[in-house]
């Protein structure tokens, strides 16, 4: 089966399935009580290549993780619970409603709902809500600063984070929490929405929490845990819908999540309905049999993610801006959409940020030119320097690893691939003390704003030396597109943001820290029996909304 007719295969199942994901996105329950349900009960069985890192909800920055954590957790503000762009929106979860902010956009006022608690039975309060927002800075989240560094006090919490007191996050005993900035953030909505801003109890350790789980208010906690195997989680009886479209009650009583499959046994292993999901990407020469056989258990997804090359720009020869250019003129993007599966899951991508991401189209093309390639990796010094490349080790990423490989080579790179555990790959790449040079990366929207790729990526607050959590794992720092990056932040009219943003993306991709791939979609492929499948643009697929017959 070539890659062509994989990607025909997989177009057509799209057609098919998604008419069945018409019918069924809206769970009978929508109301988000699933008592009564005919659908409530069973467990579903997930499968992984490894586990997903740390299991503290304020430190982990990986989406395996985070997508159990959704289910687990709650901040004050969330995303709705929807398909397509409704799952973008901001919607009220422990807050009673949307925050009511000052006319200088420096005070933001909530209300903690009343009669909350913890998977524990323990009340959740206002002390609570202001010992979380403290506890980011106590814990080093990676968002601390790029996310959370406007808060009045952040500062001195991010230069002494054990005596950090936070002043502008207060709680009143009404219920009352305020929030006071040092300057307007057109963005902190989003930030008070994202995992990382999510309510622990006040008496949770400041240090990171390893394999240890933490209390939370979702309608799942963790019961067992054993990193080398897996997890299960099961219902938090403590649990009661306050807002359906920030959390809904779950179907299933149990989650079991197992890991040590490759992506190959995984595919086999929920054909044969031993698994409900598979987390891994799908190798590419198994989409056609899924297009083929298993048309109504594939759904094919929309995604704000791509997958970039990372280039430490403190590593030689990546120290050279014309050598990272060479890089990025050395690649057919089109053959990498191939080699992921085809233009039906995926399309080359010239821009640091993926399409449909507000304002951020630089409308810029990418055509491969190998000789002037060669060129710039001469006229650097660079020819016959040794490259080691760093991807995931998983057939998808193999594949793409080695067609790059093989084109560091022809531009005169004496070039060699690292495979690296999947579950392993990000920790190891963003960790300076590993000398990574290059890396096959990728990178998902924490929330709609070109920020999230470029500040993230690229942003001086989010490069972290010898850190295993270091989103900004080039090394790239430049003061002037900082600057734009903090001019775009703080406006709070998105029409005056965006042509920032796309002064600062130009400038990224003239420097080229990253030099950007193929926006990829989704690929989920289910059981027979799992039913009621839901995913959103930023949680993807929703664990609390499908059930299992």
């Amino acid at each position: 089966m070539t890659m062509r007719l994989s990607a025909l295969f997989l177009a057509l199942s799209l057609g098919v399935a998604g008419t069945a994901l018409a019918q069924e996105q809206t769970p009978p329950d929508w109301n988000g009580q699933t008592l009564g349900s005919p659908h409530r009960g069973g467990t579903l069985r997930l499968t992984a290549d490894g586990p997903g890192g740390t299991l503290d909800p304020q430190v982990n920055y990986g989406t395996q993780y985070m997508q159990v954590f959704v289910n687990m957790y709650d901040p004050l503000l969330t995303f709705r619970e929807a398909r397509g762009p409704s799952g973008l929106d901001v919607v009220p979860d422990l807050a009673e409603a949307m925050p009511t902010i000052s006319p200088d956009g420096l005070t933001w006022t909530l209300h903690l709902r009343s009669g909350l608690k913890f998977s524990d039975g323990s009340p959740v309060r206002v002390e609570d809500v202001v010992a979380s927002f403290r506890r980011i800075y106590r814990v080093g989240s990676p968002t601390a600063a790029s996310f959370y560094g406007g808060i009045v006090g952040a500062k001195e919490c991010l230069d002494a984070p054990d005596h950090c007191t936070l002043p502008g996050v207060e709680g009143h005993p009404d219920g009352t929490i305020i929030f006071h900035l040092t300057h307007q953030d057109g963005e902190f909505l989003y930030k008070l929405a994202f995992p990382h801003a999510v309510i622990l109890p006040a008496g949770i350790s400041s240090h990171d929490l390893g394999n240890v789980t933490a209390p939370g208010t979702g309608p799942y906690l963790i019961t067992h845990y054993d990193p080398e195997h897996g997890m299960l989680l099961e219902r938090n009886p403590y649990f009661h819908v306050w807002n359906p479209q920030a959390q809904t009650d779950g179907f299933v009583d149990r989650i079991e999540y197992s890991f040590g499959l490759s992506d190959e046994a995984q595919i086999t292993a929920v054909e044969q309905g031993q698994y409900d999901w598979m987390l891994d990407a799908k190798p590419s020469d198994r989409l056609g049999e899924l297009g083929a056989k298993y048309t109504s258990q594939v759904h094919i997804e929309p995604l704000l993610g791509l997958y970039y090359l990372a280039m430490n720009v403190h590593e030689k020869p990546f120290t050279d801006q014309r050598v990272r250019q060479a890089v990025s003129l050395a690649v057919n993007r089109h053959a990498m959409t191939i080699l992921f599966g085809g233009s039906a899951i995926s399309e080359p991508l010239c821009q640091m940020v993926p399409h449909g991401i507000p304002g951020a189209d630089l409308g810029l093309s990418c055509p491969q030119n190998l000789e002037e390639a060669r060129r710039l990796v001469r006229e650097a010094g660079a020819e016959g320097q040794t490259v080691t490349l760093v991807v995931p080790n998983r057939a998808i990423e193999l594949g793409m690893g080695t067609y790059l490989r093989n084109v560091l080579q022809q531009i005169g790179l004496k070039a060699q691939l690292r495979p690296i555990t999947a579950g392993l790959a990000d920790s190891y790449e963003q960790n300076t003390a590993n000398h990574v040079q290059i890396a096959l990366a990728y990178w998902f929207a924490d929330y709609p704003s070109a920020s999230t790729f470029l500040d993230d990526l690229f942003g001086c607050d989010n490069y972290h030396p010898n850190s295993a959590i270091s989103p900004n794992f080039t090394g790239f720092c430049d003061q002037h597109v900082q600057s734009l990056f903090e001019q775009a932040k703080a406006q709070t009219d998105p029409a005056k943001a965006a042509p920032i943003w796309q002064e600062a993306g130009h400038e990224i991709m003239r420097q080229m820290p990253g030099a950007p791939m193929i926006q990829m979609k989704t690929i989920d492929f289910v059981s027979k029996r799992l039913g009621n499948y839901c995913s959103t643009l930023l949680s993807h697929m929703l664990f609390s909304h499908v059930w299992v017959k």
